[in-house]
């Protein structure tokens, strides 16, 4: 199977980079090692990230498409979701995610939780959901990814030592994708 056809797009947090930030280069190597076209760039406005600016770039400059994967990492995530309620992509991979704006000046200053979630939009415009979520994550309380896979029927896979996922290699991850293919 000719792999590169499908693009996967790693999608940093607020305040991230990919270049730099946690398991973000070992993945995109090991994807890249598969044959997958990975595109690992940094988002504008990362300190806010604003929903606006975000799903913009994503569906104008990465150019996304029903080929599309978007693996996306805390507010990274919470942009995957909200770029599917209105567009088709393969699928997503949510890491660290969650739906509300925790009370968080700065999540609230996004924009993603000014409106309803449309959870079975979201569903119907992707073939399918991976969600991985952990109980000792310091930000994200653990009902909030739970509520979620509730909500997407997404792949969920729950632990109880990855915190916020800012760990250096995410080979669980890779595995998924694999699975997929």
């Amino acid at each position: 199977m000719d792999l590169s056809k499908y693009k996967i797009v790693l999608i940093h947090g607020n305040g991230g980079g990919i270049s730099t930030d946690h398991w973000f280069p070992s993945v995109k190597k090991s994807l890249e090692d598969i044959g997958f076209n990975v595109i690992a760039r940094d988002f504008p406005d990362n300190q806010i990230a604003h929903e606006s600016i975000w799903l913009s770039f994503l569906k104008n400059e990465i150019t996304t498409d029903e080929n599309t994967i978007l693996i996306g990492h805390s507010s990274g995530a919470v942009a995957s979701m909200r770029f599917a309620e209105n567009n088709k992509i393969l699928g997503s991979i949510l890491v660290g995610c969650n739906y509300t704006d925790l009370g968080d000046a700065i999540e609230k200053e996004s924009g993603y939780y000014n409106h309803p979630w449309n959870w079975q939009q979201i569903k119907n415009n992707q073939n399918w959901i991976i969600q991985f979520a952990s109980t000792d994550d310091p930000y994200i309380p653990i009902e909030e990814p739970r509520f979620i896979s509730q909500q997407l029927n997404s792949e969920y896979h729950e632990f109880k030592d990855k915190g916020h996922f800012c760990i250096s290699e995410f080979p669980e991850l890779i595995t998924e994708i694999k699975k997929k293919f």
